[in-house]
């Protein structure tokens, strides 16, 4: 019988495997981090519905990038931190060869209906249809960013507009929100337009934070991000993240800046 395409396949309660499309991008024998935040999100918000807190709506998703994880069985914990009836923040961590490797902490809201005030100076992207395809697998290996689809205008190195998504689901026979969607594609803003090769210079991030004023709709997740360094090893990929509707949030990335060793791949 052969074996659903997903980023992970189930195996118990608290427990999953890594296939090979979660592979790369610094090392295809590590995971790439994204589809690990989108299984997070997942799991926050089964365990919300499990406890009957349904109707509050994710506001804010912060992930601390703990470690590298190989390509192989993570197990997962849920925490509620701060129960409330309008606003809870929850935990959720991924352990990976016995050692914590990704902490979200996520910020639960009641949602009310504020439609006659709602809008965003952010300018709108152009559509999906509208930007050339472009290959992540040119700058980038792993099975990760092969199973993208990214269609881009790069308006200079570290500066673009580009929309991303893909046919690969999370988890195979088990519903998964757009938002967990979302969040299994967001870490790759900082690989989509790079200031200067990754083979002279490391810029991994160590953690992703996205403040939402929206839930994203449709399969497209769309991006205006820009990447900075500084001259002291420091720097930040900023987003403003979009649905074919508008921006629904913006997503920052701290970077360590890592010079490699000439000729290093």
């Amino acid at each position: 019988m052969t074996k659903a395409r997903t980023y992970f396949q189930r195996q118990g309660e608290h427990t999953f495997t890594a296939t090979e499309h979660v592979s790369g991008a610094w090392d295809v024998a590590e995971q790439h981090v994204g589809p690990a935040l989108g299984l997070l999100v997942h799991l926050v918000e089964t365990d919300r519905d499990a406890r009957g807190r349904g109707a509050l709506v994710v506001g804010r998703l912060s992930f601390d990038i703990l470690g590298t994880m190989p390509v192989g069985q993570v197990s997962t914990s849920v925490n509620v931190l701060r129960p409330g009836r309008t606003i809870e923040l929850v935990e959720a961590t991924l352990t990976s060869a016995g050692r914590d490797t990704v902490r979200l902490r996520a910020w639960l809201l009641q949602p009310c209906d504020t439609s006659g005030v709602a809008g965003t100076a952010h300018e709108r992207l152009p559509a999906p249809q509208e930007l050339p395809a472009w290959d992540p697998t040119s700058v980038w290996p792993g099975g990760f960013l092969a199973s993208a689809e990214v269609r881009r205008a790069e308006l200079e190195p570290g500066r673009a507009r580009y929309w991303v998504r893909t046919d690969v689901p999370l988890l195979a026979d088990e519903p998964v929100s757009r938002l967990a969607r979302a969040a299994g594609l967001i870490d790759i803003a900082n690989g989509m337009t790079v200031r200067v090769s990754p083979r002279a210079l490391a810029f991994p991030n160590v953690d992703l934070t996205a403040h939402l004023f929206g839930e994203p709709r449709g399969d497209w997740v769309g991006f205006d991000t820009t990447v900075s360094f500084g001259s002291g090893g420091l720097g930040v990929t900023s987003s403003v993240l979009h649905d074919e509707q508008g921006p629904f949030g913006v997503l920052a990335q701290a970077l360590t800046l890592r010079p490699l060793p000439s000729g290093k791949s």
